[in-house]
C-alpha cells in the first residue's frame, strides 16, 4: 500500500542511516529495521521476527526496491553484525553497488533513534500490541503520519488537515468519514 503511493514522495539522499530496535509483540519480541536518510527522511521499514543476517538482507532489499531512493553511496549502521554481512551478500549479487560503504558508527545513528522514539511511545501507550500483522499495520500508520509531518510528501507540506487525511485515507485505504 504504501509502495503504491511512493511517488508523491521526495526524493532521498545516498547517506543511509540504519537501526533496529525491538518491540513486544503478542508477548515475543519482535525487531524493526529502519533506515532514514542523513536529513531525517525515512526510507523504510520491516517488521521481523528475527534479527539475523537474513532479516537484514531482506530489509535491505525492500528499500532498494522502493522507486525514490537512489541506491545508497554510504549505509552508517550501529554494530549489529548481520549488517556488514547482509551489504556484501547484496554487492555479491549487484542489488547494491560495489563501492558502497558499509560504515560501523554508532554515534551517527542518533537521527534514527530520535524517530523510533514516536513508535515507542505510541506503542507504549497501547499498551502492547497483540499480532503480527497489525503491529505492521500500526506502524505503517505511524510512519505514514511522520512523513507527512517531516514534510516528506509533496503536496502535504502546507495542506490543511483535511488534505492530510484525504492523503493518508487514500495511502492507507482507509474510509475517513468526512
Amino acid at each position: 500500500m504504501l509502495r503504491s503511493r511512493r511517488c508523491r514522495l521526495r526524493n532521498t539522499n545516498g547517506s543511509w542511516r540504519v537501526d533496529e530496535t525491538y518491540l513486544r509483540v503478542a508477548d515475543k519480541w519482535t525487531y524493526l529495521y529502519r533506515a532514514v536518510d542523513w536529513t531525517g527522511d525515512t526510507i523504510d521499514f520491516l517488521l521481523s521476527p528475527k534479527r539475523d543476517a537474513a532479516a537484514a538482507k531482506r530489509f535491505f532489499q525492500k528499500a532498494l526496491r522502493a522507486p525514490n531512493h537512489p541506491r545508497p553511496r554510504v549505509v552508517n549502521v550501529d554494530g549489529n553484525p548481520a549488517y556488514p554481512t547482509g551489504i556484501e551478500e547484496l554487492k555479491g549479487t549487484r542489488e547494491l553497488g560495489r563501492r558502497c560503504r558499509c560504515r560501523p558508527v554508532r554515534y551517527l545513528s542518533k537521527i534514527v533513534e530520535q524517530d523510533h522514539r514516536a513508535i515507542e511511545r505510541r506503542i507504549r501507550a497501547m499498551q502492547g500490541i497483540r499480532s503480527f500483522d497489525s503491529a505492521w499495520r500500526t506502524i505503517q500508520g505511524i510512519k505514514t503520519g511522520n512523513m507527512i509531518r517531516k514534510g516528506q510528501v509533496f503536496w502535504c507540506q502546507r495542506a490543511t488537515f483535511s488534505d492530510r487525511a484525504a492523503f493518508v485515507s487514500d495511502l492507507l485505504a482507509v474510509a475517513v468519514a468526512a
